[in-house]
């Protein structure tokens, strides 16, 4: 089954978390945590997502590359202007999956569009 959410104007919190359900197969009947659903989930329009810009400055992603001195802060702002909305709403669709050996397999399943 394939699912299209429409991002423009929209919240990310608010479509990652749908996609996240989507992805985990929330949605059907045969949910399971334990298997990968057979859905694909398409996000249009990310780069029409409603961001604040207030949350652009405060939001702050951080990220520790395992050595000394290795904390890395970049904010919400910085982020979209490096990489694009796309790869913020795919962080946070990241998050919000559950953490287990299947996360990757059901991040598979996502495709995002600008």
């Amino acid at each position: 089954m394939k699912h299209t959410i429409d991002a423009q104007g929209k919240k990310i919190g608010r479509v990652a978390s749908t996609a996240a359900a989507l992805l985990m197969g929330k949605d059907t009947p045969s949910f399971a945590k334990n298997t990968v659903a057979e859905t694909k989930v398409e996000i249009v329009n990310a780069g029409k997502a409603e961001v604040s810009a207030n949350k652009k400055l405060k939001d702050v992603y951080v990220t520790y590359t395992g050595h000394r001195g290795g904390l890395n802060k970049e904010s919400l702002g910085h982020l979209i202007a490096r990489k694009g909305m796309k790869d913020v709403i795919e962080r946070a669709v990241y998050r919000m999956v559950a953490p287990n050996k299947l996360r990757d397999l059901r991040m598979k399943n996502l495709t995002i569009k600008e």
